[in-house]
Parts: C-alpha cells; structure tokens; sequence
C-alpha cells in the first residue's frame, strides 16, 4: 500500500465519471463531499496487500493515527488514489480494505469520510504547508519480506511516534508545524526530509557528475551495487581524510586497536545487539557457521573492553578504529553516489563513562570536537543542520544541557522526542548536511548508549572496588569518510549554482600546483621548479603536452587546481614564477613565497605525495 498524507484546510471532491466498469455503488448525496481541517489520506492498494488485508488495514490505520495525533486533528478524509502505484490491487479488495479503514478509524472516534471508489473525481485541497504537512507512507504486509532478514530496531523505528520541535539557543521549544523558518530555509528542508522518512533516491545528487568527471570515484560494476571504486585522486582525498580524522581523534585522547570485519550470528551478545540497531546486515557463511559484516565498530571494542579490567581512574576511556569497512546493506533504491552506500569507512570511537554526569561531559568535549572535525574539511555550522533525539524524560531532567548543545551551535536546531525509549541510547545528536536535492545524510554523531555494558559484561571497578556497569559513547566526529567527500562536493555544487569557482580543501587538493611551460623550451625550468615544491611537500606537476598555453590553463581550471604556475623566457632569467590564483588574482612570486604561502594554509594537515606521474602527459585517462 502507498499512502500521501496531506494536512489540509479543506478537501472536496465531486464526481465525474466511472473509472471501472462496476464502481461502487453510491447515492446522490456521497457524489460530493467535504471535509474541513482535515487529514486526507490518499491511498493506493497493491497486488502485495492481497497477502494479507487484515495486517495492512491495521498497520494503514496505525500510521494515520500517528500523523494526526502529530497534526492535531480528528478530521480524516479516506481517498482512494490509483496513481499512487502502478501494481494495483483488485477492485474488490481494494475496496474492502478502504473500508475497513474507514470504519476502524471511525471506531477510534474520528470523523471519517471517504470518496467513492472507482470513479473519476475533480478535487480540491489546501494543504497547509508545514513540514508534517506533507508525508508519503509505504505498507508492505509480512509476508512479503520473507526473504530478508529485517533486525526488530527496523521494524520499530517504523512504529515509533515521533513528536518534532525546533528548539532556539534561547531555549525555547517550539513545535515544528509553529517554527517561523524565515532565514531557515536549510533547517526547514531538513525537517521535511527527517519527518517524511523517506530515504529513496529519485535522482542522480550534483556530486556523482562531479565525482566521475574529475576522476575521484567511480561505480563498480563487477561488485554488489554501494561498492566503489577509487581512482588515484579520490583515493588520495579519501586517505588524506582518514588519516585527519584518526589524528584528530588519538590527539583528543583515544588509543587506536583494530578488530575483525565478520562476527559469528549466534554469539549472545551480538545477537542481541542486532536487534537493537537499526540496519540490514550482509551474512556470509563459513562451512555450516552464519556470519555478519560488521556494520560499525562496536563489537569488536565492546569485546575488547569485556576482557579488559577497568579502574575508575582509567575513565572516560576512549578506544577507536577506522574501519574500512563497514557493511550495512540499504535498499537499492536508497544508494545514491557517495551519500548512501553498502560498504563505507567509519571512524568510530567509543568512550566509558562512569555515570550520565561524566557521559554528559564527555558528550559536550565530544560535540565541540566534531565542529572542529567538520571545519578542518571545509564544513562550518552554516553548511549543516544539528539534529538532537531523545525520551521525553531525558528532556524534563536535562533540559539546560540541551539548550546548552544549541546555543554552541549558535541556531535553532531539529529536535525528535519520543514518549519511551526503545533504542540502546538515551540521548544523540548529528550533524547533518542537506545537499542540492534536498536530501540529508547525517555526519558527526554521538550517542550515549545505556544498554551494551550488561549486555556485553563490560565493567569497571569504583572508588570502593565495586564492579559496576558504565555508560558508553559512540562516536564518530566526521561521519563515514565517504559521506565526507560527498559533502564537500555537495557544497561545491551549491557555490558553482551561485556563479562562484568551486575548489577543494587546499590540504585535500590531488594536486596544489600545476606548472606549464609557454614552450619545450622552458620544460626545465618547469621540471626544476616542480622539484622545489615537491621538496617542501606540496603536490605539483608539470603539464609538458604539446598544446595551446590557453587550453592547458583551461584544463587546470577544470581539475580545480589552486594554484597554476606559467613559465617562460622572463621567469626563468629572473628566476620567478608567476603565479594564478583559483581564489583570484595573478601574480609574480619568488617560488619560496609560494611554498611559504602553501605550508601556512596546511599547516596542521596531514600529507600524502603526488598520486599521479609527475608529467601530465605520463597519466592515462581512467573513464572514458
């Protein structure tokens, strides 16, 4: 079943004609009808739904409680709508089931309509427009998933009632259907994204031409869909953002380890956990063994601290790994170039915490650490919008921390509350980029997890030489290294939209110099100069090919390069370079101003060598 639920001032209907041969049959008064403040549910049943009727009625009637608890009314109009699906159901079920809709929502007290099936109708509606005001719903009846094995944290989350809020660094917790977006127009495209939860990806994101067209990353078809491939520029962006998140993340105070990709199925504890996190696992088998990737680090940390003897001065304890990589597998129609893949590498540090006093403070080191991740890619505040999850409890006993979290982050910022926790954390936030199509994928996040210590038989020992079981955080101060990149590339898009030249991180830059000879005859002196650069550890190479001065700046142009250097007769007897800057402005420079101008800018990042021949004309083309 596929449903559009639309909050409406009003919906009306007349009707026209028949659409089937044998439409329901009606009276006079049921060929028109209107509603005022009012839910329209606008439904589509599938050949799927004849599975099992019963179990999608309830589940159909479920959701459109949930969003009209959420928008207030008790008003809903039941819309038979085919174009919603093209694999319909039969008319006879199909209209058994709305009716059975019909009649349980108005066993729960609400004021039901519903049109007339199988007829062709003129309607008219205003929706209100807020960010509940618009949300799309997909049933699907047990049965049909038989063939995958769905962890319970999934099937909850799709049940879990959701109460969505914007709260100011003023402190006040306004409901989102209230919030005054203007000069929040991000944040308003983030709440629609977050609260429609729809992850399904209808077109092809700005980053996936730009990704294939500079040479970065490519898709792989002899793999499963959501594993790529990396060429040497894109595998040098990536390493390069690996090793400053690790560095960033040992020098906060973590000790680095490394675990396994696979775990066994049937281990207690990790069975358990399965069901408690929200993601699709691959399984492979070994002889008559079932095992899962990994889909984040956690259990091979957890089992480390679970055979590891803790003291209370040892906390907050900090481990990490990189992990390239970790597994979930996300529906087909969710991969979407960089942002959303099946096989992704994430820094994931965990930290135990005593108690929910030192977790707290560990989770506000640990929020400022991820600000400070984001910026050193290129990422500030005004590029992502801040999400915040927690109970309804944890909000009426730690209100001022939570405020705290928004004022230093200096705007208003995305809350979800639910009435009961069913997840292992308690509190979480992320950072979340929203990119040119309006879609958002999470960066940084912490969570405080209340739950994995017993599970696991992680302890520690007290002031007292009791043992007792910690807190922990889950961490990653960057999110998936790939989702980095595509961000960056997002970002990029947006400034390029605006007329503006987009360009990398110059630390990330493949390559930071781009030297061209006017003639052969100068290919020396353009050598010599490449040779100064690269031995200050800045990227550069020579274009020697056998074309126009003005193409070979073009090209440079288009493979973003900061910093193109033009020689010829006047530099090579003056002994200076000149110099074009892609931020602006051209130059003539003594070669170490340059290099002293480049050190300064990467100062504190990590480098990698040139991942290219030296000589343009060495390097092969890798797509097309």
């Amino acid at each position: 079943m596929r449903m559009l639920l639309i909050h409406s001032d009003y919906l009306e209907y007349e009707v026209k004609d028949k659409a089937l041969k044998k439409p329901e049959e009606i009276s006079e008064e049921q060929k028109k009808g209107r509603l005022e403040e009012v839910l329209a549910a606008f439904i589509s049943v599938e050949k799927v739904d004849e599975q099992n009727p019963e179990e999608v009625v309830e589940k159909a009637v479920k959701e459109i409680e949930d969003v009209a608890s959420q928008v207030k009314t008790k008003n809903i109009f039941v819309y038979p709508f085919a174009h919603l699906s093209s694999e319909l159901g039969s008319p006879d079920i199909a209209l058994k089931i709305l009716k059975e809709i019909e009649e349980k929502l108005k066993e729960k007290g609400y004021n039901v309509k519903r049109a007339p099936f199988g007829y062709y109708k003129a309607f008219k509606l205003s929706c209100k427009g807020h960010p509940l005001a618009e949300l799309s719903r997909t049933i699907i009846p047990g049965e049909a998933k038989k063939e995958e094995e769905v962890p319970e944290a999934l099937k909850k989350e799709e049940e879990l009632v959701s109460y969505w809020y914007i709260l100011t660094p003023e402190g006040e917790l306004i409901e989102v259907d209230k919030f005054d977006f203007s000069g929040y127009e991000n944040l308003r495209k983030f709440a629609n994204y977050e609260i429609s939860k729809s992850r399904v990806a209808t077109e092809e994101p700005p980053h996936v031409k730009i990704m294939l067209e500079q040479e970065l990353v490519d898709y792989e078809e002899g793999s499963d869909p959501g594993n790529l491939r990396y060429y040497p520029k894109g595998r040098l962006i990536k390493s390069l953002l690996e090793n400053y998140v690790t560095e960033k993340v040992i020098e906060y105070g973590a000790m680095e380890v490394e675990t396994p990709i696979m775990y066994d199925f049937e281990h207690p504890a990790l069975e358990k956990y399965l069901n408690r996190f929200p993601a699709r696992q691959y399984i492979v088998k070994s002889g008559d063994k079932k095992f899962f990737l990994r889909f984040a680090a956690c259990f091979g940390q957890f089992l480390i601290k679970k055979d590891a003897t803790i003291s209370y001065r040892h906390l907050p304890l900090r481990m990490y790994e990189l992990t390239r990589y970790s597994f979930r597998r996300e529906k087909r129609g969710e991969l979407s170039g960089l942002r959303r893949l099946r096989a992704f590498t994430m820094p994931d540090m965990h930290t135990v915490a005593k108690d929910l006093q030192q977790a707290m403070e560990e989770f506000k080191k640990q929020y400022k650490l991820s600000m400070e991740v984001l910026k050193g890619v290129g990422l500030t505040p005004e590029d992502y919008e801040v999400a915040i999850r927690f109970t309804e409890d944890f909000w009426n006993e730690n209100k001022n921390f939570i405020v705290e979290l928004a004022r230093i982050i200096g705007k208003p910022v995305l809350i979800e509350m639910w009435k009961q926790r069913f997840f292992y954390f308690i509190l979480k936030f992320e950072f979340n980029f929203v990119d040119n199509l309006d879609k958002a994928a999470a960066l940084s996040t912490v969570q405080i997890d209340v739950e994995n210590a017993q599970r696991f038989g992680i302890t520690y020992y007290d002031e007292n030489g009791e043992e007792k079981y910690p807190l922990i955080l889950h961490c990653s101060p960057s999110g998936a290294i790939e989702r980095v990149m595509y961000a960056i590339l997002e970002k990029q898009a947006k400034l390029m939209k605006q007329g503006k030249k987009p360009m990398y991180p110059l630390w990330l830059s493949p390559i930071q110099v781009r030297v061209i000879p006017v003639s052969d005859k100068y290919l020396d002196y353009a050598l010599y100069v490449a040779g100064k650069l690269e031995g200050a550890k800045i990227r550069a190479d020579v274009d020697d090919r056998n074309e126009r001065l003005n193409k070979k700046i073009r090209e440079a142009e288009k493979e973003w390069i900061p910093y193109i250097v033009v020689v010829g007769e006047n530099e090579k007897r003056m002994g200076v370079i000149t110099v074009r800057k892609r931020e602006g402005g051209q130059y003539e420079m003594h070669i170490e101003d340059l290099i002293k101008e480049i050190k300064q800018k990467t100062e504190g990042f990590p480098y990698k060598p040139r991942p290219l021949p030296l000589l343009v004309s060495m390097r092969p083309r890798f797509r097309g």
